[in-house]
């Protein structure tokens, strides 16, 4: 019986300006797994999740389902090695299996660390497996305006932008993950605005800062129904003399209301706050 293929045609480009390479085409070695090396400025460290995938990949190893890691050229302590800008996990489940003594490498051209976290992004944008913060740690590598704005964003609240889930210090307070949240909140409210909002929070030191905290606390200070009423300096205090309990009466405010819990939360420290008319919106 013929197996049912098919030949690999063009689509139509009609409209498109096709992109020249900028570099030149990947060449591919074979280079014992040890010999490679990673660059913690835009690579993730190995946790729990990552060594069950590691010991998975050890157990099941089948070339067949074997995908190159990629590489680049670069200069460590005087010597010429190569480092991996995808396919960490891969290289080190190669390493570890002692039926393998070299695996194929794709090598592409990133000559300084720039250029490598740079490719590491493109490699990753649509990977799930890697996450907002690695997305984000290699944009500062890779001197990405935005991401040096968010840094700095943090830096001014006098908030720590952690570099993994999980990996806050005591009780997280003056921490956060929300990476997106507040990427987003700079492009819809400036830098300015941004630095309010998380020093409202960072204030209060009850915690690790939240996506729900973000949203809450910026709603309130620029939906008209409750910014003139209330100033920064007020939310904080709720959210100290709230401490915990806050979570709790927001889940059954959002159940009651049928409302996303972030705004149930911003519903619930409003109405511990001090009202006031005229009160400074961002003072």
């Amino acid at each position: 019986m013929q197996d049912n293929v098919r030949a690999i045609t063009p689509v139509s480009i009609s409209g498109l300006i096709p992109g020249a390479p900028s570099t030149g085409m990947p060449i591919f070695e074979k280079i014992r797994p040890e010999q490679l090396f990673v660059d913690p400025s835009y690579q993730r460290d190995i946790g729990e999740r990552g060594l069950r995938q590691i010991r998975r990949i050890v157990e099941g190893f089948d070339w067949a389902r074997f995908k190159p890691p990629i590489c680049a050229y670069a200069n460590h302590e005087g010597k010429t090695v190569l480092k991996v800008l995808d396919g960490q996990h891969t290289a080190i489940a190669a390493a570890s299996n002692p039926h393998i003594e070299t695996i194929p490498v794709m090598i592409v051209e990133a000559e300084d660390t720039v250029s490598q976290a740079k490719a590491f992004i493109g490699q990753n944008t649509q990977n799930l497996g890697v996450t907002n913060l690695q997305l984000h740690q290699a944009a500062v590598a890779a001197g990405d305006e935005d991401a040096l704005t968010l840094e700095l964003t943090c830096k001014a609240a006098n908030v720590r932008l952690l570099r993994a889930p999980n990996s806050q210090i005591s009780d997280g307070s003056r921490q956060t993950i929300a990476v997106k949240q507040i990427e987003g909140l700079i492009a819809r409210r400036g830098r300015i605005m941004a630095r309010r909002v998380l020093e409202i929070i960072a204030d209060a030191e009850r915690g690790l800062i939240t996506a729900t905290h973000i949203k809450a606390v910026e709603f309130l200070l620029t939906d008209s129904e409750f910014a003139d009423n209330v100033s920064g300096e007020d939310i904080t205090s709720a959210i100290i003399d709230l401490l915990y309990t806050a979570e709790e009466d927001a889940k059954r405010f959002a159940e009651t209301h049928r409302m996303p819990h972030w705004k149930a939360l911003a519903n619930v420290w409003y109405r511990k706050c001090k009202k006031r008319r005229g009160a400074l919106r961002a003072a």
